[in-house]
């Protein structure tokens, strides 16, 4: 793991652009292009595990396509772990987020509500207004219910 929160450029251009173009095949509805390209963004956080291009950025994005929730939990927590270890706090907190709305949806809301808290503290560091407002929002939600 590298000491720096920098992403290799490289891989975060790959990333994006698989990104991009699982959001089409998802749009357009054409499931094998959707599953060859998830195998591709699979087989690129698996290669990279480890090694000095591993980044929390691909294992998030991989979870955000992931269609099996216990299986996207998994890899939003490895995703978090790696965001935790170089101390992105952008990534800790948009990571967090990403597994409460996720678990809000299967009913975990005590493990939501844990996320949101720490996702809270740790967007305290962060410029992105408009994810720290939806975890306000989403916190506030969970906890008045």
């Amino acid at each position: 793991m590298a000491d720096s929160k920098s992403v290799n450029t490289k891989i975060y251009q790959s990333v994006y652009i698989l990104a991009e173009e699982l959001l089409e095949a998802n749009n357009r509805g054409n499931q094998p292009a959707f599953d060859e390209l998830l195998a591709t963004l699979k087989s690129i956080c698996l290669d990279n595990e480890g090694t000095d291009k591993d980044h929390p950025v691909q294992w998030e994005t991989l979870a955000d396509f992931t269609e099996d929730y216990d299986e996207a939990l998994a890899l939003y927590q490895k995703a978090l772990d790696k965001a935790t270890q170089i101390n992105s706090k952008d990534y800790m907190s948009s990571i967090a987020f990403s597994m409460a709305v996720l678990q809000k949806e299967l009913g975990q809301i005590e493990a939501a509500i844990e996320n949101l808290k720490s996702a809270k503290i740790t967007s305290n560091k962060i410029e992105d207004k408009a994810l720290k407002n939806e975890i306000h929002d989403l916190l506030a939600e969970l906890t008045s219910e």
